[in-house]
């Protein structure tokens, strides 16, 4: 009988040793980018759904919490000094120990959001050709003062006292928006959430278009990390920059279109239920007397903050 079996099975030669790295695959920064962003989404959702139930802040009715939202970012808006802008922080910190978040957690991705869209942003406004003041802090020296179109560029650049108050109270602002913004978002239900934007006045129709985005973007956003880890299970090399961007380029459209089948089937799905343009999303019952005295208690430090 004929020996079938491969000549590489019988080969009893000592297999080549490995050379350092090369089990690695090494991924373009592009694509890298996409999952990490997948994936933040993902776990953005994720959180926001398993945090507790059972704090202070949970158990007050979501329109409290809306109407709560909407004037401390007012009062963090119109406030003007570090101080009482501190005090808010200090208020909302306590908020966030009495609803049982995990502060650690809360307050990092409140920061790093701050730091970027607070802190960086606001930076250049310290320096002394755009904020006039006293200097603390001088960074370069020119040889002369030079004029560009409106701006006038001294000799020496450094950083003012009045720069840095207001980079400052822009950073303490953002935060405190933030910190308002997720502490709400963290304590109340998003199907909740969106019934109580009816007190705002907001159509019923567009409610449920955002609904379905919160829901269908997630979705999107696991296919998208399905699709690159199925291409790093393929690759058995390295691949340049151009590819990743082609094939990064190709995922978009993709996604686009799956995008759009995925509305038109839901559509023809809610067509077929019955849907019409006479949506309408049914409110939440009277308010207790402890959501009543919560949002009495919450208007009356909102008043001090706003009058101190």
């Amino acid at each position: 009988m004929a020996n079938r079996i491969p000549s590489f099975l019988l080969d009893r030669s000592s297999p080549a040793p490995l050379k350092p790295d090369s089990g690695r695959v090494r991924v373009s920064f592009v694509e890298k980018g996409i999952n990490h962003l997948a994936r933040v989404i993902k776990k953005g959702y994720i959180h926001s759904e398993f945090f507790p139930r059972t704090g202070f802040f949970q158990k007050i009715d979501p329109r409290i919490k809306i109407f709560f939202l909407i004037f401390f970012i007012i009062i963090v808006s119109l406030r003007k000094d570090l101080l009482s802008e501190l005090y808010v922080s200090i208020f909302i910190f306590v908020l966030v120990l009495l609803s049982r978040l995990k502060a650690v957690t809360f307050y990092r991705r409140v920061l790093l959001f701050g730091f970027f869209f607070g802190f960086l942003i606001a930076l250049p406004s310290a320096f002394n050709f755009v904020t006039k003041g006293e200097m603390i802090l001088p960074v370069a020296t020119l040889s002369r003062p030079y004029d560009f179109w409106i701006y006038h560029i001294p000799a020496t650049i450094g950083i003012t006292k009045e720069g840095m108050l207001g980079v400052a109270m822009l950073t303490m602002r953002v935060i405190n928006s933030l910190s308002l913004s997720f502490l709400v978002l963290y304590t109340t239900p998003f199907p909740e959430m969106v019934r109580a934007l009816k007190i705002l006045r907001v159509p019923d129709t567009f409610l449920i278009i955002i609904s379905l985005c919160y829901k269908y973007i997630f979705l999107f956003s696991k296919t998208i990390e399905d699709m690159y880890l199925s291409k790093r299970a393929r690759m058995l090399g390295e691949e340049d920059n151009k590819k990743a961007r082609e094939w990064t380029a190709g995922r978009l459209a993709l996604i686009f279109r799956k995008t759009q089948l995925r509305c038109e089937e839901v559509f023809r799905a809610m067509v077929g239920r019955g849907f019409s343009d006479s949506i309408k999303l049914y409110g939440f019952g009277k308010m207790r007397p402890m959501d009543w005295a919560s949002g009495a208690i919450l208007f009356s430090i909102g008043l001090l903050f706003l009058l101190m």
